[in-house]
């Protein structure tokens, strides 16, 4: 009888074990788009690309939180101080606080520059402007209200939209 009470007690325990890991699985994937004060909290008044710094369109930016501390930020800045060539590809920028996927391409943490180009691209940049990654963009006809810059929770990614134009975000 003891070593069924034991092989009971020992199963129970397994159950319940395997049950509180998946349960932190899935909170650790959670995704969150941050709005209102959370968003305020995170933001950066400005940001520093090829030599000038220029202040953050709180209007046009986004974040999200994968899990309890995995961040990416993205927002649109003013680019009128730029030349135009610079303007040409780089409308804001893209921080992250952990490795991600983008558009089914892998970023490292990082600040980035970014720009959605009229190919149908999403073009990553360093802050010196090179180019470091280029992931297709998709066209979402259905979006009835496009903004100039959003993140919407689709599943388990976000998609980072431009008007239109998206490119999807996930955890790595």
């Amino acid at each position: 009888m003891k070593t069924w009470n034991r092989f009971l007690f020992s199963a129970a325990a397994s159950i319940i074990f395997a049950c509180s890991i998946a349960q932190s699985v899935s909170a650790q994937e959670r995704v969150l788009v941050l709005t209102g004060a959370e968003l305020a909290r995170v933001m950066p008044p400005g940001f520093y690309f090829q030599g000038l710094s220029a202040p953050t369109q709180m209007r046009n930016s986004a974040a999200v939180r994968f899990g309890t501390k995995r961040h990416v930020l993205a927002g649109l800045v003013d680019t009128s101080g730029y030349a135009a060539d610079v303007r040409a590809k780089y409308e804001g920028f893209l921080i992250t606080d952990s490795p991600i996927t983008i558009g089914g391409s892998e970023l490292e943490t990082g600040a980035y520059g970014f720009g959605f180009s009229n190919n149908g691209k999403l073009n990553i940049l360093d802050l010196a402007g090179n180019e470091l990654l280029s992931v297709a963009a998709t066209r979402d006809n259905q979006l009835r209200r496009p903004r100039p810059l959003m993140m919407v929770k689709f599943g388990n990614v976000v998609r980072l939209y431009s008007g239109k134009d998206y490119a999807e975000i996930g955890p790595r």
